[in-house]
């Protein structure tokens, strides 16, 4: 993973852990289902987003490099990896 993506992801990941400790104090405080709701709802979408730039980085670099290896066994292996993500985890929006 490239150093900027680390960095992202990890600023990212540590963002997402305040709204899930929020959603927490929520819960516990018994706010309001709808609030509580849309909470759940914005940690969904920043948590996609942390797929799409994980993805991204991955695409950039390992996808790339296997590609240019010029190794058709690498190149499909890689290839395989990229359908099992989208399989497993549908479209990425973001």
């Amino acid at each position: 993973m490239k150093p900027a993506v680390k960095t992202q992801t990890k600023q990212r990941l540590a963002r997402i852990a305040g709204q899930v400790a929020g959603i927490q104090r929520m819960v516990e405080e018994e706010r309001y289902c709808v609030d509580v709701l849309l909470q759940v709802a914005a940690v969904r979408a920043a948590l996609d987003r942390v797929g799409k730039l994980v993805l991204t980085g991955h695409v950039e670099t390992c996808v790339a490099d296997a590609f240019a290896s010029g190794k058709p066994r690498e190149r499909r292996q890689k290839l395989n990896e990229l359908l099992e993500v989208f399989a497993r985890f549908g479209a990425l929006d973001g």
